[in-house]
C-alpha cells in the first residue's frame, strides 16, 4: 500500500460540521496507515486532532484580508517539504491559497487538489474555487445539484457525492418514552417539567434556524390542548442576547413563555433527543445536509422539518411523514399533531454512517486522475 500524505486546509478548528469532518477524515487516514496533516489557525479541536495521531500546522489561512496572501509561499514550501500527495481544501479562502500555492510547484512534485463543497455558498467567482478540484466532493445530492446549476461548466464526472455520516454508537436507540432521559432533562431545565409532549429544536442562536417557527408551532399545539413544551438547546450563546430577548418577547406575546426553554448547547445531545417526543428541523435557509435528522432518527425519535435542502432530502428518503412544504404553518401543525399521536416506527437501519463517509473519502484519495 502506498502511504499517502494528505493535507487538509480549513480556517480554524473551533467547532462545526466542517471541522468535525476534518477530524473524522484525519482519524480514518491515520487508522489506515497514512499521514494526516491539517493546516488551520488552530482552536479547541487541535488537541483531539493530535490525539488521533494526526499533525497540525498553525497558519491563519481563513482571515479575509489581503495580508492572508502572504501565507501562499509558506504553504508551497510546506507541501513540498511534506511530500504531500493530496491537498484537500474545505473552505473558500483556504482553497484559493492552496490553489495559488500549487500553481508554483513543478508538475512532478505537485500534489493533487481535492475540494469539498460543505455548504450552499453564494454563487460567484469567489465560491467557484470550490469546483476547481481534480475531484469535488459534495456532501449531499442537494449540493451536487447546486454545483451543477450554478457552475454549469463543471465536469460532472469529477463530482463525488459523499453524504456526511454519524457514529451510531454515539446515538444509540433509546426506548420511547424514555423516563430516565426525561427526568434528566427536567432536572437540567426545570421549565421542561410537565406531563405533556416535549419538542426539541437544537441549533445555534441565529434567525436562520427557525426558532420563531418553533414558537408558533408550540402555540398552535397548546391552543389545541396538547400541553406541549419546547426546548431550544444552543439558542442561548454569547453575543446573541438581543436575539434571545426578541424570542422571549415573541413567546410572551404568544402566551407560551412558561412552556419554552432557551438554553446553551448541551454536551449530552443524544440524551436530549431521547428525552423528547419530536425533533424539529426548521432552518429557514436550505442546508447542505441535515445531520440533526440522522442523529434524532438514530436515537429513535421522529423528525419534523421544512422540506428543502439537505433536510428535505433526508426526510423524503428516511421519514416522509416529517417533510412539510417550507413555511406552511398550518401543515406543520397538522403533521406535528399526527407524529405525536402516531409516531412512525424507528428505522431498522440508517445508511449514513461515519464509517461509510470515511471509507468513501479514502477511496476518492486513492483514485487516479482521469
Amino acid at each position: 500500500m502506498h502511504r499517502l500524505t494528505v493535507v487538509q486546509l480549513l480556517p480554524a478548528l473551533h467547532s462545526g460540521g466542517v471541522e468535525r469532518s476534518t477530524l473524522e477524515i484525519a482519524q480514518a487516514l491515520v487508522r489506515a496507515g497514512h499521514r494526516a496533516v491539517v493546516v488551520s489557525a488552530g482552536g479547541r479541536l487541535v488537541q483531539p486532532l493530535l490525539a488521533s495521531g494526526a499533525e497540525h500546522v498553525t497558519l491563519d489561512i481563513g482571515r479575509k484580508s489581503l495580508l492572508t496572501l502572504r501565507h501562499v509561499p509558506a504553504l508551497r514550501r510546506l507541501f513540498v517539504e511534506l511530500g504531500a500527495d493530496i491537498v484537500h481544501a474545505r473552505s473558500r479562502l483556504p482553497a484559493w491559497l492552496g490553489w495559488y500555492a500549487l500553481r508554483g510547484i513543478s508538475d512532478d512534485l505537485r500534489p493533487r487538489f481535492i475540494t469539498t463543497v460543505h455548504g450552499l455558498n453564494s454563487p460567484g467567482r469567489y465560491s467557484a474555487v470550490m469546483t476547481c478540484g481534480e475531484r469535488v466532493i459534495c456532501v449531499s445530492r442537494t449540493v451536487r445539484e447546486y454545483v451543477l446549476q450554478h457552475y454549469p461548466n463543471t465536469d460532472p464526472h469529477k463530482l463525488r457525492t459523499i453524504p456526511r455520516g454519524i457514529d451510531m454508537a454515539q446515538f444509540p436507540r433509546r426506548p420511547r418514552p424514555d423516563a430516565k432521559a426525561r427526568e434528566w432533562a427536567q432536572s437540567e431545565v426545570p421549565a421542561l417539567a410537565g406531563a405533556g409532549p416535549l419538542l426539541l429544536l437544537p441549533g445555534r442562536g441565529t434567525r436562520l434556524k427557525g426558532h420563531i417557527d418553533g414558537l408558533r408551532l408550540l402555540a398552535r399545539l397548546r391552543a389545541e390542548g396538547a400541553g406541549a413544551r419546547l426546548w431550544l438547546p444552543g439558542a442561548r450563546e454569547p453575543g446573541r442576547e438581543d436575539y434571545i430577548r426578541e424570542l422571549e418577547a415573541e413567546a410572551a406575546r404568544l402566551g407560551i413563555a412558561d412552556a419554552v426553554a432557551f438554553t446553551e448547547p448541551t454536551s449530552r445531545i443524544a440524551e436530549a433527543y431521547a428525552a423528547c417526543d419530536l425533533v424539529l428541523q426548521l432552518s429557514r435557509k436550505p442546508e447542505a445536509f441535515g445531520r440533526t435528522v440522522l442523529e434524532a432518527l438514530s436515537v429513535g425519535r421522529p423528525v419534523l422539518g421544512w422540506a428543502h435542502g439537505g433536510v428535505g432530502e433526508l426526510l423524503d428518503e428516511l421519514q416522509p411523514r416529517g417533510a412539510v412544504a417550507p413555511f406552511d404553518e398550518d401543515a406543520l401543525a397538522r403533521q406535528a399533531a399526527d407524529l405525536l399521536a402516531q409516531p412512525p416506527a424507528p428505522l431498522a437501519r440508517i445508511p449514513y454512517t461515519l464509517q461509510a463517509m470515511q471509507d468513501s473519502t479514502l477511496k476518492v484519495y486513492a483514485e487516479r486522475p482521469r
